[in-house]
């Protein structure tokens, strides 16, 4: 059985303990149980919440496990004890792979998890992730981002999408999407996509379609014509729009205006661009267009 370790600190974020329900439907759901799941601090006993709830917590030790996962807080410039990050520190050498939820990055960067691996976390933190951790290759686009033994997701909900990759990873495609159902998911989001996207909203049920649309994110500047989406998605032109409407209901050309239109509102509420260089960017082409 693999054993798993959530670490808290005071006032972590509740919501991302979620991710105990993808190991517990998991164990459901699997011929027999996967997971042994445990709830770790530095002292033990009671952990305070962010909204005030207490949780019980076994104190860290030397105790082996098979996955040691960091959770995340909601303080804005949030500080870490010395013990937490020193156990941190050790946690390859206690655990197979170790992972953080949100802005529980920030403990694996300082604890010096994370230089040199590409990694992500909640979107509202990235700048100063960056700012702080210059040595770890932030990429604030992706829902979650594995790289060697470590594992770190974005906020909110993409913990869950971290768990069933990790279930999928230790026992298989179909056990995950079982607990994906059991959870009433639609289906788990792919670490590629993005945190806040029209992607999101698309929902393709294979990852052919994903590579296409992700193919189309990265190139919105060019005229991207149904060939060329079908090239990405390793499909002809007319299997890949009858693929296409199947699995999201809508035309390439629809979701490539949606994809758009989403990346231009981005690039306004930034204001750092004109209208006109926002219009070329997109792939509007003019001012014009884009109103």
């Amino acid at each position: 059985m693999r054993r798993i370790g959530f670490i808290t600190f005071p006032h972590f974020q509740v919501l991302s303990l979620s991710t105990v329900s993808v190991f517990e439907c998991a164990n459901m759901l699997a011929p027999e149980p996967l997971y042994d799941l445990c709830v770790l601090s530095e002292n033990g006993g009671p952990v305070k919440t962010s909204s005030g709830l207490t949780l019980e917590t076994e104190k860290f030790d030397e105790t082996e496990f098979d996955t040691l996962i960091v959770l995340g807080t909601l303080v804005e410039k949030p500080t870490f004890s010395p013990e937490l990050l020193t156990y941190v520190r050790n946690a390859p050498r206690k655990a197979r792979r170790v992972a953080s939820i949100c802005t529980g990055a920030l403990v694996l960067a300082e604890a010096g998890l994370l230089d040199d691996r590409r990694v992500t976390t909640h979107w509202a933190y990235a700048r100063y992730f960056r700012e702080r951790f210059p040595k770890a290759r932030l990429d604030e686009d992706r829902i979650f981002i594995v790289d060697g033994s470590i594992w770190t997701s974005a906020g909110c909900t993409a913990c869950i999408d971290l768990a069933l990759a990790m279930v999928e990873k230790d026992a298989g495609k179909q056990l995950a999407r079982s607990v994906a159902r059991n959870l009433v998911m639609s289906h788990r989001r792919a670490g590629g996509q993005t945190q806040h996207s029209a992607l999101l909203e698309i929902e393709p049920k294979s990852d052919r379609i994903q590579r296409a649309l992700e193919f189309a994110r990265r190139n919105l500047h060019a005229p991207l014509t149904v060939e060329q989406l079908a090239e990405a998605a390793h499909l002809s032109p007319r299997q890949f729009s009858r693929a296409f409407h199947e699995e999201t209901g809508q035309s390439p050309a629809k979701a490539v205006e949606n994809l758009r239109i989403e990346t231009a509102k981005v690039m306004v509420e930034d204001g750092r661009h004109s209208i006109d260089v926002i219009a070329r960017e997109v792939g509007f082409g003019s001012r014009d267009q884009i109103r």
